[in-house]
């Protein structure tokens, strides 16, 4: 969505068709340009079970499963590309449309910090000739775009004929005013703890330890139990998740490319609990401790609510001497992808 904000700036009367599984509303005030949705499933990614675990067995299947009916959704994407003729197809990051603009002659952009094609490799199975004809499909597609705009920090996608460096998409905001704590109660001395997880919900928090920890309030993406004083649900607060950031004392998060980033370019402190599976997370990692400040959770201290010792060592942390790169990357890709047009 920064990027199509930039590249609308650049391109008069630009409309976005969004095909996509994603929900309308949540486009709603955050894309600035015209667009319209038309629902379709693009791609599998990953099934996760909560935001920590990665179920790649189902993975497998629901990939399979896909490609079962990859005629079909071929078909039906190119019979969409011939309709509306546009000017250019931006992938982040399903192959299907990649091929099929390619098939109708419309220029096709790759635009990821990871692509699937090495999510799955690291899980092909012994045994499995199938899984590793399905990993030579997509990377079959992938190499038919003309262009992969690879955000930092990102991984080496060698699928991509052709790949374009630019710096962090991310879209640091002002931290929140001082009635922001009047508003949730929040005393001065207390440190604020911002907890989310990415798109997934938490199913569970150790919220009874949560509230023993004195001198720590918490702001937790998704619903917290009634008559606590120190959890408050991010879902009734009307300030945007970026600003609750900027705002916070702290962050703990999985290792995910825009927290990771913004935390970064804000200069907050993240704890962070690890998957170990997703390719793209020692990346990620090795951006923060490079340019920001990081103390590692394990999944057991993370669940049991074991979280004082790392927010003190997290406190305690210097500035590495290594600044993070200006995060230009939504302009920069803007700037490449105007030149399609």
């Amino acid at each position: 969505m920064p990027v199509l904000n930039e590249l609308a700036r650049r391109i008069p009367d630009l409309t976005a068709i969004l095909r996509t599984a994603v929900p309308p509303w949540f486009f709603d005030g955050r894309l600035e340009l015209p667009w319209e949705l038309s629902p379709a499933e693009q791609d599998i990614g990953c099934v996760q079970r909560g935001p920590l675990a990665i179920d790649y067995q189902e993975t497998w299947v629901r990939h399979f499963r896909f490609q079962a009916e990859w005629d079909r959704k071929l078909s039906e994407e190119e019979t969409i590309l011939k309709a509306r003729r546009p000017a250019l197809v931006l992938s982040d990051i399903a192959w299907l449309p990649v091929e099929a603009a390619a098939r109708t002659q419309v220029p096709a952009v790759a635009l990821c910090n990871l692509s699937w094609d090495q999510i799955l490799e690291p899980h092909l199975e012994t045994g499995r000739p199938d899984q590793l004809t399905l990993l030579q499909e997509i990377r079959r597609a992938y190499g038919q775009a003309h262009l992969m705009i690879r955000l930092t920090p990102g991984l080496p996608m060698p699928a991509f004929p052709k790949i374009a460096d630019v710096g962090p998409v991310a879209q640091p905001a002002p931290p929140a005013p001082p009635d922001l704590r009047r508003l949730l109660d929040i005393a001065d001395r207390d440190r604020i703890l911002l907890i989310g997880f990415g798109g997934i919900a938490l199913e569970s928090l150790p919220f009874e330890r949560m509230e023993r920890m004195a001198g720590y309030q918490f702001l937790v993406s998704g619903p917290v139990p009634q008559g606590g004083r120190r959890a408050h649900s991010t879902d009734s607060i009307p300030v945007p998740f970026n600003t609750l950031l900027a705002t916070a004392d702290f962050v703990m998060t999985k290792p995910g490319y825009s927290t990771i980033v913004q935390a970064v370019a804000r200069n907050r402190p993240v704890l962070y609990v690890r998957r170990y599976n997703f390719a793209d997370e020692a990346s990620l990692v090795q951006y923060l401790h490079r340019h920001g400040r990081g103390i590692e959770l394990s999944a057991d201290d993370f669940h049991s609510g074991r979280w004082e010792a790392g927010l003190e060592r997290l406190a305690n942390l210097s500035l590495p001497s290594d600044e993070p790169p200006p995060p230009t990357g939504a302009t920069d890709a803007a700037s490449i992808l105007a030149g399609f047009f």
